[in-house]
């Protein structure tokens, strides 16, 4: 019997994992088409993948990182500063077009649901603060509850210390991030199963008859995001490496999005964006340590969130929005995005802050945030799609961009 099926599966596991996860999709919204009850039962695929990830990338995370810089050698080029500069540009220029569309669009909503429950922060400092704290957390503590600005701290702080250690001990830890890139390497093979079991409970549980009333609303985020990702980011590459970005830019969001729109956490797509960092060919030092740092402070996406459904609330309330005023508000959220903690939802609550800027009520604002949560099912996965992909893109930007400049 197992030969059977062996034979049976061969020429599907000839396929590449981007095909395989294409089939996935398809067979979980058939699945969920056709028996929504049997697509419910298949959710433990898709929890057993994201729990499988999820519990990985923290510890691939410290391990990959301290290597990398405990292994780094005086004088060879690194371009972590570049990435950065990309990641705050993107970011910036991902609220304006958002601002740009919500007054182009200007968007009405009912805001007559329930309030939700939430601790929204109260200000940019309080953000920076918690940053700031966040880094500083118990090693341990924050392997443990995937806290990756501690994670990012302490492993950045172990790999400069090893520097000066001896070849053996740097080799162990090479040898380690192997070990643990392999073992991930195994979870990244289940992604078509995990995503098949993803598609099929969401579209079963959810449907799509929730997102009809917020249509609008949601037409506009999401095309603000498919605008950055598909003409700003664009751009941003051209302008960094001066060649075609359009074959980078599809790469990435084959490789990322597809994987990032299901599993709806930046955090727990860090193991596929490494992987498919290795297969472009880049720089080891670099990504090692950009991925886990955009899945943290690279939040275009959760900035057009933040925007366009801000300004939908002062749109609705009357509240006269003029653009210096909305410029600012872009400042806002790019750094709030900043902030925002690579896992589902995670920019909702920061709505609240930024409708502050306006006036807006904490009680007005929270009402906003479960119209959020209404129509997250596409948003915080599309958002989530561009955040991750982007990651990609501008560290492959960056050393392709100090490749041309050093030629």
């Amino acid at each position: 019997m197992f030969a059977t099926v062996h034979a049976l599966s061969r020429p599907l596991l000839r396929l590449g994992l981007i095909p395989q996860i294409a089939i996935g999709i398809a067979c979980g919204i058939l699945l969920a088409t056709l028996a929504p009850a049997s697509a419910e039962s298949v959710a433990l695929l898709g929890q057993l993948f994201i729990s499988a990830l999820k519990a990985v990338a923290p510890i691939l995370v410290f391990v990959l990182v301290a290597a990398a810089i405990a292994g780094h050698r005086q004088g060879q080029p690194t371009h972590i500063r570049s990435v950065l500069v990309l990641y705050v540009i993107g970011t910036l220029v991902a609220a304006l077009v958002a601002v740009v569309a919500s007054f182009a669009f200007p968007t009405s909503l009912a805001l007559d649901m329930p309030e939700v429950g939430g601790n929204p922060p109260g200000s940019i400092v309080e953000i920076l603060r918690d940053l700031l704290l966040n880094a500083v957390s118990n090693p341990v503590t924050a392997l443990m509850e995937a806290n990756f600005i501690a994670i990012l701290a302490w492993a950045i702080g172990l790999g400069l210390m090893l520097r000066q250690a001896s070849e053996a001990t740097r080799t162990l830890l090479a040898d380690l991030s192997e070990a643990v890139s392999n073992i991930v390497r195994i979870v990244i093979r289940f992604a078509p199963l995990g995503i098949f079991g993803l598609v099929a409970a969401t579209l079963a549980e959810s449907g799509l008859g929730a997102l009809l009333d917020y249509g609008r609303l949601l037409a506009v985020i999401v095309g603000c995001m498919l605008f950055v990702a598909l003409v700003t980011n664009p751009l941003i590459v051209y302008w960094q490496t001066r060649r075609n970005p359009y074959p980078l830019v599809f790469t990435c969001l084959r490789g990322s999005a597809i994987t990032a729109f299901f599993t709806r956490s930046s955090a727990a797509n860090i193991p596929i964006n490494l992987e498919l960092c290795k297969r472009l060919k880049l720089d080891a030092d670099t990504y090692a340590i950009s991925i886990p740092l955009g899945a943290t402070v690279n939040m275009a996406g959760a900035a057009i969130t933040i925007s366009v459904i801000t300004l939908a609330a002062a749109h609705t309330l009357g509240i006269s929005v003029d653009f210096p005023t909305a410029l600012l508000l872009c400042v806002v959220s790019a750094l709030a995005a900043c902030g925002v903690s690579g896992v589902a939802g995670g920019s909702l609550l920061l709505i609240p802050m930024a409708a502050s800027l306006f006036g807006i009520s904490t009680e007005v604002a929270m009402q906003v945030v479960a119209i959020g949560f209404v129509i997250s099912v596409v948003q915080d996965a599309t958002e989530t799609a561009l955040n991750s992909s982007t990651d990609v893109l501008f560290t492959a930007a960056a050393c392709r961009g100090e490749e041309r400049r050093q030629a």
